[in-house]
């Protein structure tokens, strides 16, 4: 199994009792220092803004790509702040996965007024 939905799960968790708590409306700094202590909270392993390689053509490139979080090791996960999720944030993401050979990212939206927006991108 490339991942454990268990793991999704638990992380979709975190991000909803932090969308409860504070709304829509903040900076996506916001959300994502919240996230943070959420995912202490309930022993999450993350690293925050890690900073991962990027790989064309088996080549390592220069520039990097620093993701909001990695959580156990093997799930990106992207905070976004707007008001509704586009295809340009829902290929950001994908495109994250293709070039850094992680297989499954998650990615939340709390700008949205009504709830929290989430999608499962896997590659």
């Amino acid at each position: 199994m490339l991942y454990n939905e268990k793991q999704s799960y638990i992380i979709n968790g975190a991000a909803m009792h932090v969308y409860n708590a504070l709304g829509h409306g903040f900076l996506e700094a916001v959300y994502q220092e919240a996230l943070e202590i959420e995912f202490r909270k309930r022993g999450i392993p993350y690293e925050r803004e890690k900073e991962l390689k990027i790989f064309y053509d088996g080549q390592e490139l220069k520039q990097t790509y620093r993701a909001d979080f990695v959580c156990y090791e093997n799930i990106i996960v992207e905070l976004k702040a707007v008001s509704k999720l586009d295809d340009a944030h829902r290929s950001q993401v994908y495109n994250y996965l293709k070039s850094t050979g992680y297989k499954l990212g998650l990615l939340y939206n709390f700008g949205n007024y009504e709830r929290l927006e989430w999608e499962r991108k896997v590659r």
